[in-house]
């Protein structure tokens, strides 16, 4: 028996890091499935729609280089990202190995990016959301920023930075 595997991508788009916000997987077509939201430590549904995440690189001077979420250009996905774009949510997106594709439950973590939203940009047939890490932030010297584990998760051995 050959092994599967596969690489899918699940996100969270939130207020603040207490609200459910929106929830969404990339790779169970018209199905709900259950993750590990890590940032909130509960297990949540995600539900399909398909997006692409790209443009992430991590150094430890920050990433100076803007994340993007791709997503179909319809009505749908419109009314809530104008929403998030205005209110500055939060992100959330884990990569994650698929060990078995006929079980949701059977993956591994891979990737988790955290950041903000800060743009949005549309096409006729795609609507991109722009994104920029706390490590930006820290990177480009703004005063007064904070970092917590929550927000950055791990950070490089490298890093000279104090996780409150």
């Amino acid at each position: 028996m050959s092994e599967t595997l596969a690489l899918a991508q699940y996100l969270t788009l939130r207020r603040n890091t207490d609200d459910g916000g929106y929830r969404f997987q990339n790779y169970w077509v018209n199905e709900d499935v259950t993750f590990l939201d890590v940032n909130a430590n509960v297990s949540a549904n995600f539900g399909f729609l398909p997006f692409a995440f790209t443009g992430m690189t991590v150094t430890k001077s920050g990433e100076n280089l803007n994340a993007n979420l791709a997503f179909p250009n319809n009505s749908l996905s419109r009314g809530w990202a104008e929403t998030v774009t205005k209110e500055r949510y939060l992100t959330e997106v884990y990569t994650v190995l698929i060990n078995d594709p006929s079980d949701s439950s059977n993956y591994t973590l891979i990737n988790h990016y955290s950041g903000q939203v800060i743009s949005a940009i549309w096409d006729s047939t795609t609507l991109t959301l722009g994104m920029a890490s706390v490590l930006d932030a820290v990177g480009g010297d703004v005063p007064r920023k904070r970092m917590t584990q929550q927000l950055v998760g791990s950070l490089p051995l490298t890093t000279r930075v104090r996780v409150q």
